[in-house]
């Protein structure tokens, strides 16, 4: 049976709140992700100038952010993780498997521990489901939850839904080099018009072309929370970091770490999987 949350998600499981340990992940399993930030800043030399004897040459930003965009997509892909959130009072491990289908359909269910197994998040569209295994419900989240945290973590609902695209919804520019962490400082405005909820991203990346670190500002300019990504392994057929910690700007000790265990992309992935059928079965 399906219900409207309220002003409140007053059925989710108390274990999954954040006093019983899951401070308020998934843009992908994407998400995320899918997925930017500040260092210390060295001049540039003109696009059409060359770079002075040793130096290296900024990266193509158009072409970087096409990477970046495609980092973790596929047409399909089928994925393990691990997402432990930690505040000042304690630290939470979840385990889940997900699958994806394109930029419009997910499917995410926690298998361990056996307390939180089955709890699954259903996404087609615009639209986002939670089944909770423990009443038996299925709640679609309405569009005043959207910005809430997502099952406990520092992820979002809105997350999981609204997956941009450094390409195509911001205005982006080299602004030198970092030193710590080593890598190209990229800033990235979003364009008038854009409906979201950041309106700056700062993102050093190495030079290998791979996220380093994220810092994410909201639309009065305030840094919001800073996404950190390491441990470059090989997986899926792509190099990828398969560490994520995201840390909320406004919450000191609190964090989130989602660590890809594996993945598949291009798995095949029936339809039948983003059914609300399939979402309450939860394997």
């Amino acid at each position: 049976m399906s219900h409207e949350y309220g002003a409140r998600m007053d059925s989710t499981p108390p274990a999954l709140t954040p006093r019983n340990g899951l401070p308020g992940a998934r843009r992908s399993a994407r998400v995320l992700l899918c997925l930017l930030l500040a260092g210390a800043a060295l001049a540039v030399p003109p696009a059409d100038a060359a770079p002075p004897a040793g130096a290296q040459r900024p990266p193509d930003v158009d072409k970087l952010l096409q990477k970046l965009d495609d980092l973790f997509r596929s047409r399909s892909s089928v994925s393990r993780m691990e997402i432990t959130v930690t505040s000042p009072r304690n630290t939470r491990t979840v385990r889940l498997k997900g699958w994806t289908s394109g930029e419009e359909r997910a499917l995410l269910v926690i298998e361990a521990p056996p307390r939180e197994a089955g709890i699954a998040t259903l996404r087609v569209g615009d639209n986002l489901w939670n089944y909770l295994p423990r009443i038996a419900r299925t709640i679609r989240v309405p569009p005043s939850m959207m910005l809430g945290a997502w099952m406990g973590t520092d992820f979002t609902n809105d997350d999981l839904v609204r997956e941009s695209s450094y390409r195509k919804d911001f205005v982006s520019r080299v602004e030198g080099r970092s030193e710590q962490p080593a890598g190209w400082r990229i800033v990235s405005e979003v364009k008038p018009g854009v409906v979201g909820r950041w309106a700056r991203i700062e993102m050093i990346v190495g030079d290998d072309d791979l996220p380093l670190e994220m810092r994410y500002f909201d639309r009065r300019g305030r840094l919001a929370r800073t996404m950190r990504f390491d441990q470059v392994k090989a997986m899926g057929g792509r190099r990828i970091p398969t560490h994520l910690t995201l840390e909320p700007a406004d919450a000191k000790g609190q964090r989130t770490e989602m660590r890809y265990l594996d993945v598949t992309f291009d798995a095949t992935v029936p339809e039948s999987t983003f059914s609300l059928q399939r979402l309450e079965k939860g394997e």
